[in-house]
This record gives C-alpha cells, sequence and structure tokens, in this order.
C-alpha cells in the first residue's frame, strides 16, 4: 500500500532533522566570535527548525483530505512557521538587542538546510 502523506511527513521530518544539525553547526562556528553570536546565530537556526516542524505538522499532519482541506492545511502551515519565525526574530533582535547577522545566518542555514533536504531526500528515492 502505498501512503504518500506519511512519504511526505517522514520527507518533512527527515529534512528538519538536517536543518538542526546544520543551525546547530552554524551556531558552533559564531561561538569563535563570542557567546552572543553564538546565541544569536543558535535563536535564528532554531526559529527556523521549530518553524518547518510545525509547518509539516500542520501540513501533513491530517492524512489524506479533499484538495482544498489540504491546501488549506499547507497554507495554514507556511503561514504559521513564518508568523513564528518573524515573532521570534523580532523579540530576538528587538528585545534582547542579539546581533542581526548571526541571527540571519541561523535563519537562513536552517531554510537552505530544510529546503536541500526535502530535494535531495526525494530525489535519491525516485531514482531507485
Amino acid at each position: 500500500m502505498h501512503d504518500p502523506v506519511a512519504l511526505g511527513r517522514r520527507s518533512a521530518l527527515r529534512a528538519v532533522a538536517i536543518s538542526a544539525i546544520v543551525a546547530g553547526l552554524v551556531a558552533l562556528a559564531f561561538v569563535m566570535q563570542g557567546p552572543r553570536q553564538a546565541l544569536a546565530a543558535a535563536i535564528g537556526g532554531g526559529t527556523m527548525v521549530l518553524g518547518n516542524a510545525l509547518a509539516a505538522i500542520l501540513a501533513l499532519g491530517g492524512g489524506i483530505q479533499p484538495a482544498r482541506a489540504a491546501f488549506a492545511r499547507l497554507l495554514l502551515g507556511t503561514v504559521g512557521k513564518w508568523v513564528l519565525v518573524m515573532g521570534v526574530l523580532v523579540f530576538a533582535l528587538g528585545t534582547w538587542g542579539l546581533p542581526p547577522l548571526p541571527t540571519l545566518a541561523g535563519v537562513v542555514a536552517g531554510l537552505l538546510a530544510y529546503l536541500l533536504g526535502l530535494n535531495f531526500g526525494n530525489r535519491a528515492k525516485r531514482e531507485r
């Protein structure tokens, strides 16, 4: 039996794990510049990891559904991810005054790792 929703959920969660590893490596790279920079990179990358996990759970958590419901869940997941990311960024940069470059580097690294993890994970399965 072929369940494309379960396959998509596993692929998305695998990409979230790859994103978490890359976000940790970026935060580790910023340790050399100081603890505030490393914290900023960790918060930026961690926010993307949590946002991507939220989007995957919301978009793919309902099982097989009609097209309108599936699209609504996908849209809700994407909007939820970016609301979470922007909210944490405003809090981290505004309230805590963390350095912006490491924070954005963590966000970008987390986002790119997630997208690459989704792309390469699916490509390997298609070639088999």
